[in-house]
């Protein structure tokens, strides 16, 4: 399941701003609202996933980092846990992965044969990616899946997607790419809450469904960041979060215990286009690590 990511632009909701959330649609109902825009599904031929659709042989780099529900990396090693009660998850997210997604882009925009396959994991899972531009780092395109997918082939399938199909942008151009920022986000620990209020802010990203006014099934979600970000408490981003699904009648108790919510955490690695040619450049003076 495909699912477009992250406001174009913070907006005011039932009093509260609204950004870089993902809107996704589940079967036939679609997600809006909020200043979201929708994502139109292309299928893909395997897995049931929907709208799908140079080899990165080097360590990590130093300069990147990696940010997740209750830790970070940088400099190559792990800092210590956030004090949540939550046990550390297994680092998955790794610079490699930016560094793939920005030659897959690459060879897109140069009508060039792809990038082989990298050396980082190819296990399977629900990720995004998302690209931004210039200093202020602006969204040029958010595309992922809840579907888990082999990394080496999601990576480079919605590397593609995210930069030249997201439906709220025009294509990402070769003129734009020295400009460009990649961030990759590995979704992990799916778990159904016991309520609205099961989840904690920082550390968890939700996906609600829920019935609209006229009783159709909505989906939507944040990710972790979001409402930390945003300054948002957990009903704040629930009621944030209906209006972005679509939902337009007045948000009541009721309307909020009715939710079906699913929480999980995501490791998130981002790299810039210099970090990305200064990469490139010492793999052409040292040559590429092989896996």
């Amino acid at each position: 399941m495909a699912s477009s990511c992250c406001g174009t632009k913070k907006q005011k909701l039932n009093n509260y701003a609204s950004t870089n959330g993902i809107s996704m649609n589940t079967g036939s109902s679609s997600v809006g609202g909020g200043g979201y825009s929708n994502h139109n599904h292309h299928h893909h031929n395997q897995n049931n996933h929907h709208h799908h659709n140079h080899n990165n042989r080097q360590p990590q780099d130093r300069n990147a980092v990696m940010t997740n529900g209750h830790h970070s990396y940088h400099n190559g090693g792990p800092l210590p846990p956030i004090s949540n009660g939550l046990p550390p998850m297994e680092q998955i997210a790794v610079p490699d992965m930016c560094f793939f997604c920005f030659e897959v882009l690459y060879c897109e925009l140069n009508s060039i044969d792809g990038p082989s396959d990298p050396c980082f994991t190819n296990d399977p899972y629900p990720l995004f990616v998302t690209w931004k531009i210039g200093r202020d780092k602006r969204l040029r395109g958010c595309i992922g899946t809840f579907s888990a997918m082999h990394l080496h082939s999601g990576l480079r399938e919605y590397a593609i997607t995210s930069a030249l199909k997201d439906s709220r942008f025009s294509p990402i151009t070769r003129e734009e790419f020295p400009r460009l920022t990649v961030s990759v986000s590995i979704l992990q620990g799916f778990e159904e809450a016991r309520g609205y209020l099961d989840w904690t802010l920082g550390v968890h990203g939700i996906r609600i469904e829920f019935l609209n006014e006229r009783g159709c099934k909505r989906t939507a979600t944040y990710l972790p960041q979001v409402a930390t970000e945003q300054g948002w408490d957990q009903t704040q981003t629930i009621d944030s979060l209906l209006r972005k699904g679509g939902y337009r009648a007045a948000i009541t108790p009721d309307t909020r215990k009715s939710i079906k919510l699913t929480r999980y955490r995501s490791q998130e690695i981002q790299m810039s286009y210099n970090e990305y040619r200064e990469l490139s450049e010492r793999q052409a003076q040292y040559g590429k690590v092989q896996c």
